[in-house]
Parts: C-alpha cells; structure tokens; sequence
C-alpha cells in the first residue's frame, strides 16, 4: 500500500464553489481555484469563518455541484465518475461527531469495504486483511470489538478514519476532524494523519482551525478567503511573504510571523524589553502583552526584563530608569510587580 513515486492526484481548474440561493441563483463562495495534490502530501485548508473550507471539501469530494471549472482525480473529471468509482478513487470523514450505536468498532471500519463488496457485504479474505491494518495503523486494536458509544471523541474520530482507510483510496478529505476534540486528541489525530500520509503515499487533505497544528504538521497549506481566493503554499512561505497576516488581518488581532501565532489588539502601553533566555522570553513576551505593555526586543526602552535560568528554574530581573533592580521567581511575581511599581510610580 506505500507508493513511492510522487504522482498527481487531485487537481481543481478554474474551479467556482457554492451552493443554490434564493430562486435558484447560485451563491458564489470562492472562484477561480486552482491547486492540486499530490501523493504522500498532507495538506491543510486554512481560512476565516465563512470562507468556504466546508463548501471545497464537499466539492472536491463530489458531494456538491460544481458552479464552473472542474475537479481531476487522476486527470479525469469527477463529472463523469459514478458514485461507485468515486467511492473507489476517495474517502471522506466529515465534521459531525459519530452518535451510532450498537456496533463494534471492527464492524463500523468494515462498512470502508462498501464500494467493494456491494449491498450483500460479503468481505472475501483481501477485504478482511485491509480492515485489520486500517485498525492497527490506525491504533484501534485493543478498542477493536467495544462498542463505539463506549468510546471517547477522539477515540471515534480514529474510527472513522480507520473507516476511511479500509476505503482504500489514494484520496482523503477530513472537514474538520479535530472540531469536536481535546487538546491532546488534536495533537495526536493531526500527528496519525501526518504519519498516514507518510507511510501510506496517500494524499490527506483536511481543514482546520488548528493554525498551530497546521503550520508544524502540514507539507503544503491551503489557504482561503473571499477576498484573496486561494493561495497555497509551503506553510513557511506563506509566513513569511506575508500571507498569513493578509488572510486573517483583523481590528482586534493580527498574525504574528516571528512566533506562528495571533496577537490580541490591546492598547499601546508602557514599552518593556524583554530578554535573555528564549523560551522563558517568549512567555514573559506573552504574559506583558497581555496585561498591556508593548514588548519590543530590538530597540531601546526605559524598563527592561532579562530572563535568567537559574537552580529553581527562571530568574526575571526588571530595570527601569533611577532604581534599584529587581528580581521576582515567577512570570505571575513579574507582573504583579511591575503593575505595582507602575501603580506607585504614576
């Protein structure tokens, strides 16, 4: 099941989404898309509330009309492709959380052998062999004869895409796997769909709302919005062209290019430098600019904090002009002095 030799899979021309309007007037969501997919290729679709991720996935999936251009899986248009083939050529998970009943988790992956074996079911030895290694790729074995109502969400999620697995097709789409999950859940579906994808050579495209995940697990991102349409890309070039902080250019936040994550619009305060160790820097950085203060690293300022480690773990000493330094143990004392000395210099 690894494909070795990086192939084409999926590829949208010219492609217009939406859905029917009032009196039959089409709604335009996106146009003019153009992208495709390869082979071992895990790709995340990005974008605002609104923007369309649900209505491409349902697209591209078939499960929706296209309003113009078209969609090629494996260079043939999927508008001439049964349901049954295009069961065979790709596999969909979709957002709603799983609410069946009464049925094992073996028995819910088997139903990915459909497209195969016709309304009988009857599941010849190859059918049962993919099953088994959907289930274990997927770390289903121990889970593999519960019921799935006995299941945690994320522990469904991998069913469901265990199902997918055992569809065995070169094609994923997830419309947001991770929407009803955890952190840690997030974590480790985002990390299964990256080790698939991977091992598999199969092409995973998903979307998400999971920026952080999606910029260290994703080898392309797809990005979309009503105003700029689609852009795809490596997610460090599109971080550092500046992408990014167009799409999601808001009021009340902005993207972050230097830390990969959103920065909240608060007032323009005291000016602080942080320095000295990194890690500790960055949530010392964090925590000021939430109470806000403006931190900047590379230009001069009245009052300075330098993050040190020490034996019990940091050491945050705060300078500020004609006083003496002080030293705090936490992030929690550095704030709670600073917000002090300001209070009492003021």
């Amino acid at each position: 099941m690894i494909h070795q030799t990086k192939q084409t899979i999926l590829q949208a021309q010219n492609l217009r989404i939406g859905y029917a309007g009032r009196k039959g007037v089409p709604k335009i969501v996106a146009d003019n898309i153009n992208v495709d997919l390869e082979s071992g290729e895990l790709a995340c679709l990005l974008g605002p509330n609104g923007s369309g991720k649900s209505t491409l996935i349902k697209t591209l999936a078939g499960m929706q009309p296209l309003l113009d251009g078209d969609v090629l899986l494996f260079d043939e248009t999927i508008r001439r492709l049964t349901p049954k083939d295009t069961a065979q050529k790709l596999s969909t998970v979709l957002t709603d959380p799983v609410t069946i009943g009464n049925i094992d988790v073996e028995t819910l992956v088997s139903f990915g052998r459909s497209p195969y074996t016709g309304w009988l079911g009857n599941l010849r030895d190859e059918d049962r062999d993919v099953i088994h290694w959907a289930i274990e790729a997927t770390g289903l074995q121990p889970l593999a004869h519960r019921d799935i109502s006995t299941l945690s969400d994320g522990e469904r999620q991998k069913v469901m895409i265990a199902r997918a697995l055992a569809q065995d097709t070169d094609l994923i789409l997830l419309d947001e796997p991770t929407a009803h999950l955890d952190l840690p859940n997030r974590v480790e579906i985002m990390r299964l769909l990256r080790q698939l994808a991977q091992e598999t050579g199969k092409a995973i495209l998903l979307s998400t709302h999971e920026l952080d995940l999606a910029l260290k697990a994703a080898d392309t991102v797809w990005l979309i919005d009503s105003e700029t349409g689609l852009i795809s890309g490596s997610p460090e070039d599109l971080v550092l062209d500046g992408t990014f902080e167009t799409v999601f250019e808001r009021d009340s936040f902005d993207f972050d290019r230097a830390t990969g994550s959103f920065n909240l619009h608060e007032r323009a305060g005291q000016p602080v430098k942080v320095g000295g160790d990194a890690i500790a820097g960055f949530w010392t950085r964090r925590a000021l600019e939430r109470e806000g203060y403006r931190v900047v690293t590379d230009q001069h300022a009245d009052w300075s904090v330098r993050v040190t480690p020490d034996n019990s773990g940091y050491r945050w000493t705060v300078t500020w002009p004609g006083k003496e330094k002080q030293h705090y143990g936490s992030v929690k004392e550095l704030v709670e002095g600073i917000k002090k000395i300001t209070e009492n210099t003021n």
